[in-house]
């Protein structure tokens, strides 16, 4: 009997392809390992490759990884949770439930003065959060240039690989000392709307953010090592996070397992980006997007639910000003990318998920009903996705057998 040469729609062949190119990346010391995951049609490739640790232990397929941005889908979808149970409304005021946000100011233009200020045109939308498009968020002009920019960088919101640690109800005081930089609605701005959504969420929910997340998706999907942090007893199979020296181009740590940010659980559970979880985590929760919303007899979110996240909510003049985000050919949902041009061999139309600063990549594509998830602990140098991410989405593109 004559071996397949291809299980679920991917070559057998090309998937050792692609596991050469991704040790090729780590035998260069560019990064000292990673997990990479490719699913397609319910069959899983797993590649586990390099170390944990710069010298230490080998990586493991159920290695922790902090992944990062690939936080703002799960938050987005948990707060379409509550919109399911309509205890929220896309569009209406957030102001019962985030009162610091109530009664804006919005600059008059983005180069004012912070007190150059005109009362906002309308109250912020869950939908406004969801999208990105409540004003307040990160300005894509480097090196600062505005005064709205160091306010932001002096309420402790400066962009960047640390993330806030404030109590939750201090976050929101200091994002209510800030103008709005734009009308409600007006134009898409990275970042803060999925913090300031994972205070809603533990409001309107009643408890913890951590706990809602918890009890609404990782328990039901099986997602026994994500959380915003990582117990003792699983320490040993977290990875120690590494960023490049500008000086000197070597690696260097920036996050220890033991002794960094993860050790204990944090003041601030962050939805934008305080996450730590596995390839295997991951994948049940994108398998659970790309199914509308259900993995085996667990249903999430309704597939309407899961349809308008994965649709792209932007006008182009929403987007301006931060184009380095979408490259041309994407859009943003609600909490995560929307692919709507294809001018490479993994931007199919449709296809739907996020990076992570820390490393790493997620996207499903509902029409090659592929999913990819990269793991890595190196901390991205730009808004450009690293050489490895480059090379993981066109060699799990380039396996499709069919």
């Amino acid at each position: 009997m004559q071996e397949m040469s291809s299980v679920g729609g991917l070559s057998k062949a090309r998937l050792s392809r692609m596991r050469g190119i991704m040790a090729g990346h780590v035998e260069s010391g560019h990064l000292p390992g990673l997990v990479a995951l490719v699913s397609r049609n319910g069959e899983v490739h797993v590649d586990v490759i390099g170390k944990m640790a710069i010298g230490g232990a080998p990586m493991r397929r159920d290695s922790i990884f902090r992944i990062a941005s690939m936080t703002k889908p799960v938050t987005a979808a948990a707060a379409m949770v509550l919109v399911e149970e309509c205890k929220l409304r896309l569009d209406d005021p957030v102001d019962p439930w985030l009162p610091e946000l109530a009664d804006r100011n919005v600059l008059r233009v983005i180069d004012a003065a912070i007190d150059d200020t005109v009362p906002a045109s309308r109250a912020i939308t869950l939908r406004d959060l969801l999208t990105f498009r409540l004003g307040l968020g990160m300005i894509a002009v480097f090196p600062d240039r505005y005064p709205i920019q160091k306010a932001i960088a002096e309420a402790g919101f400066a962009p960047g690989p640390v993330f806030p640690s404030f109590a939750p109800d201090e976050l929101m005081r200091r994002y209510g000392t800030l103008p709005l930089i734009y009308q409600p609605g007006e134009r898409w701005l990275y970042n803060a709307g999925a913090e300031i959504l994972s205070v809603l969420i533990a409001r309107a929910a009643g408890m913890t953010f951590g706990k809602f997340l918890h009890e609404r998706i990782f328990a039901p999907l099986g997602m026994k090592d994500t959380g915003f942090s990582v117990p003792a007893e699983k320490l040993d199979r977290f990875v120690t996070a590494y960023r490049r020296d500008h000086a000197t181009g070597e690696l260097k740590v920036f996050d220890d397992p033991a002794t960094g940010k993860y050790a204990k659980p944090p003041l601030f559970e962050n939805g934008s980006a305080g996450l730590a979880s596995t390839a295997d985590d991951f994948n049940a929760f994108a398998q659970m997007m790309l199914n509308g919303g259900r993995l085996g007899s667990e249903r999430i979110l309704s597939r309407p639910s899961v349809e308008l996240m994965t649709t792209d909510q932007l006008t182009s003049e929403q987007k301006q000003g931060s184009e380095l985000f979408f490259d041309n050919n994407k859009g943003w949902g609600m909490g995560l990318s929307v692919c709507n041009r294809r001018d490479d061999l993994h931007t199919v139309p449709g296809r739907f998920g996020w990076e992570g600063g820390h490393g790493t990549s997620w996207y499903s594509d509902p029409k090659e009903n592929l999913t990819g998830i990269l793991l890595t602990q190196r901390l991205m140098d730009s808004p450009q996705p690293p050489a490895v991410m480059a090379d993981f989405w066109t060699s799990a593109y380039q396996a499709i057998d069919d």
